[in-house]
């Protein structure tokens, strides 16, 4: 039995130190697990044109969708996820509201590690640290 792929579109959206983040339904697949919101490539659909009618759906915001961050792939016991994320910036004056989800949150990335994240979002949270150390002057006090 082959599992079932899908290829699905995630976005890594800043604001100031944190990240934007959404909590899955209670009543779902993946249910009241944290993610970086997206979803499903519609079949004929870009990548870049899929996540920005999914930020439209679930979050009622629309955004620029710049480069892409990160690409990987998780395999969960019902399926196999190719995960393709991009840095995404809000339009001015957006503010995203949970239309499907149970909960969106700014989120300050030290503080991400500490939330239950969809397996397949895990790796993400170590390239968001890599890059905030990176980021911080050796030394410095944040």
């Amino acid at each position: 039995m082959s599992l079932r792929r899908v290829l699905v579109v995630a976005a890594v959206i800043e604001r100031e130190d944190a990240v934007l983040v959404s909590l899955r339904r209670a009543d779902g697949e993946r249910a009241s697990l944290w993610e970086f919101p997206g979803g499903k490539v519609e079949p004929g659909e870009g990548e870049r044109a899929a996540l920005y009618r999914e930020l439209r759906e679930e979050l009622g915001v629309r955004a620029q969708v710049g480069e892409e961050y990160a690409r990987l792939e998780h395999i969960y016991p019902d399926l196999q996820v190719e995960l393709a994320l991009y840095r995404c910036t809000l339009h001015q004056g957006e503010e995203p509201r949970p239309l499907s989800a149970q909960e969106v949150r700014w989120v300050a990335r030290r503080d991400l590690p500490a939330l239950p994240f969809c397996e397949a979002d895990v790796p993400v949270l170590s390239l968001l640290a890599e890059e905030e150390l990176r980021r911080t002057p050796a030394g410095e006090q944040r």
